[in-house]
């Protein structure tokens, strides 16, 4: 599948990673939706014009999501909706006992996977829904569907139980995703990112970040959000990637 003159959407675009990657396919020619709770989608779709739309959603809302996924199929016109690169989620952290002996939050951890797990699920089924229906391109070709699942999924750390089970689900997504829907020539990928410059890492103090980039093996930095936007575009155009979770993290592995 090319970028070029195909129109992609995109959750979590206000910022960070979705934000790098919808600046990356608009700039190989791509077209793409928007899609966040934040409405600084709007002035990124003003300053990137006719190629970009912006759509206010929540990524666990069926409605919200039906309406994202037929402005991309409007904004595609005959090729309709090409792919989707999910990038909306959360980070929680929490001790299943805190210090006091109480019990962590039960709202809490449900809403980490309603958000991450939940939300995932129910974009990639609305959007796989209306790829089925795309003509094939010169490759065969109906849609391609990646989720960002993260390197929680497999090395948690304390109080990350919410997040790495939300995350972890990702990834048991992928696969079976992907031999479902090879029937309509769709392709479901996941990306795992490590420790990366976005906002959810500026939440941190400084030093904890800088001691998270020490332990990159290399390069011993934190990940750039275009680095993430760049396996998003090989991904979509190298037709043999599918049904794998890829991770993105400089050879880290987490205590």
């Amino acid at each position: 599948m090319q970028v070029k003159d195909r129109t992609f959407l995109i959750t979590g675009a206000a910022s960070g990673l979705g934000a790098a990657t919808a600046a990356r396919l608009v700039k190989a020619g791509g077209k793409v939706v928007l899609c966040d709770m934040s409405d600084r989608v709007a002035d990124l779709a003003e300053q990137w014009g006719a190629q970009a739309h912006a759509c206010i959603a929540d990524i666990t809302s069926a409605d919200d999501m039906q309406e994202a996924v037929n402005k991309a199929v409007a904004l595609g016109g005959e090729s309709g909706l090409s792919g989707v690169v999910h990038c909306a989620g959360v980070v929680s952290v929490a001790k299943l006992v805190d210090r006091q002996g109480n019990p962590a939050d039960l709202e809490s951890y449900a809403r980490t996977i309603q958000i991450n797990l939940v939300g995932t699920f129910n974009v990639m089924r609305l959007a796989a829904a209306t790829m089925a229906s795309n003509p094939p391109d010169e490759g065969g070709e109906r849609g391609v569907i990646i989720n960002t699942a993260s390197i929680a999924a497999f090395d948690g750390q304390v109080g990350q139980c919410a997040y790495s089970a939300s995350k972890a689900g990702v990834v048991g997504m992928s696969l079976p995703a992907a031999r479902e829907l090879s029937r309509h020539a769709i392709r479901v990928m996941a990306i795992a990112p490590g420790v990366f410059e976005t906002p959810m890492m500026s939440e941190i103090p400084d030093e904890a970040a800088q001691a998270l980039a020490a332990a990159v093996p290399f390069p011993k930095r934190l990940g750039k959000p275009d680095e993430f936007a760049l396996l998003a575009e090989q991904i979509i155009t190298n037709p043999m990637l599918n049904g794998e979770v890829i991770r993105l993290d400089g050879g880290i592995r987490m205590q």
